[in-house]
């Protein structure tokens, strides 16, 4: 007996990180949480293109997503560094603090 999970969950599933991310994107202050919220809803969207490619059983589809999860580790890589070096000049990470045109 299969017990196959409908396509329906896991777009919710999807739609409920992506919400949650976009949310703490919008609130959060803090230039960490707002890497995170980004992760967190590209994230999501790889959850929706494994879902349409499990169902209509297309490998195209999760190709795609193995070279979204390579640039996302790239993008994260590239912005940690960014990320430390705001903080050592600007000793702080509140995203309402940093003047990057200011020095």
């Amino acid at each position: 007996m299969s017990t196959e999970v409908p396509i329906a969950a896991y777009l919710i599933l999807a739609a409920i990180l992506f919400s949650i991310g976009v949310g703490a994107f919008l609130i959060k202050r803090n230039v960490i949480s707002i890497f995170m919220s980004i992760e967190l809803m590209l994230n999501a969207v790889n959850l929706t293109f494994v879902a349409f490619a499990h169902r209509w059983h297309a490998v195209p589809g999760q190709i795609f997503v193995f070279f979204v999860m390579v640039v996302a580790a790239a993008e994260a890589a590239v912005g940690l560094a960014i990320i430390i070096a705001i903080f050592r000049t600007r000793k702080t990470l509140n995203v309402d603090q940093i003047n990057l045109m200011h020095n």
